[in-house]
């Protein structure tokens, strides 16, 4: 048998060509913006009714977020509503980044001016980069979580002001759900977020009787064949045909029962003078529609679509 005595160098050579042909690691990221995984509106009304029932001592706070293109490549527009005393309202541009290695960065802007926030057309000269808050991604832990470094980013907090309370210092996407630490609740312990679930808009109609809900049936029904309720404490007043409040309201939310075991869809009907839920009916959360019938009101709703209204 013949031994065949293989050149260091032509070793070396195929060593080099094998380590091309694996795939390089890469640090986590994305292959899309986030724009693209996370664009919507997003609401935590779920959480903060849940905190409600069971009295906690630091509740969360409200949050509304919306994420919108900017119409830039690699740019979104978060615009943050966060019910402190006083209430925070604050646009933020946050610019997608990805570094050499492909780890992926999110740069927040903070609007030079208010306009900025407010035009129609968006411009990145119009907003100054945060880039000590730049939120990364996460080394451990889930693949679309950012992190930003919050010593690093508390530098630069006396020189935002009262926006600087809603800057993400944690940001994560899962499904339907958007999980955001901010600065503020950081004052709420070392786990404290909020936790968003994404909006689903309906659409329907509602007919009121004239006589109100104590009357014999009749033929007056005031119809509004317009309505639309997103599916986190959407809310909408009922009028009479005149416009007049009718003094009645539908709400549209999503709740959890038996210790968030048990989700559903429920549509209600809630007197605004007192807030007392006068009726209410329930769905599965994933249903594409909800009525609910009181003989002197009903109302149909629609996932994403308008319902038919029944005939005058």
């Amino acid at each position: 048998m013949t031994t065949r005595i293989v050149p260091l160098a032509l070793l070396t050579a195929l060593a080099l060509a094998a380590c091309q042909s694996l795939p390089s690691p890469r640090a986590p990221g994305l292959q899309s913006t986030f724009a693209d995984i996370a664009r919507g509106d997003y609401d935590n009304h779920g959480q903060v009714q849940a905190s409600r029932s069971q009295a906690d001592v630091l509740p969360p706070p409200h949050v509304s977020v919306r994420i919108s293109d900017s119409g830039r490549k690699d740019w979104s527009l978060w615009q943050v509503r966060y019910s402190s005393t006083p209430a925070v309202a604050v646009t933020w541009a946050m610019r997608q980044l990805r570094d050499a290695d492909g780890s992926v960065a999110l740069v927040p802007h903070r609007a030079r001016a208010p306009a900025a926030g407010a035009a129609a057309s968006f411009e990145p000269a119009d907003w100054l980069p945060l880039d000590a808050c730049a939120l990364r991604v996460a080394v451990s832990g889930p693949r679309n979580q950012w992190q930003a470094d919050a010593a690093r980013c508390s530098a630069i907090i006396p020189g935002i002001g009262t926006e600087a309370a809603v800057l993400p210092l944690v940001v994560e996407v899962e499904g339907e759900w958007l999980r955001i630490r901010f600065n503020a609740d950081q004052a709420r312990g070392p786990d404290a977020r909020e936790d968003l679930r994404r909006v689903v808009p309906f659409t329907g109609w509602a007919a009121l009787n004239g006589s109100g809900p104590d009357a014999a049936p009749g033929s007056d029904w005031h119809m509004d064949r317009a309505l639309q309720l997103g599916s986190e404490g959407g809310r909408t007043a009922l009028a009479w045909r005149d416009g007049a409040a009718s003094g009645w309201s539908l709400m549209l939310e999503r709740p959890t029962y038996r210790d968030g075991s048990v989700p559903v869809l429920k549509l209600s009907v809630v007197e605004d003078a007192s807030g007392r839920t006068l009726a209410y009916a329930w769905a599965n959360p994933d249903a594409t529609r909800i009525g609910i019938n009181l003989g002197w009101l009903q109302a149909g709703l629609e996932r994403a679509s308008a319902s038919p209204a029944p005939a005058d």
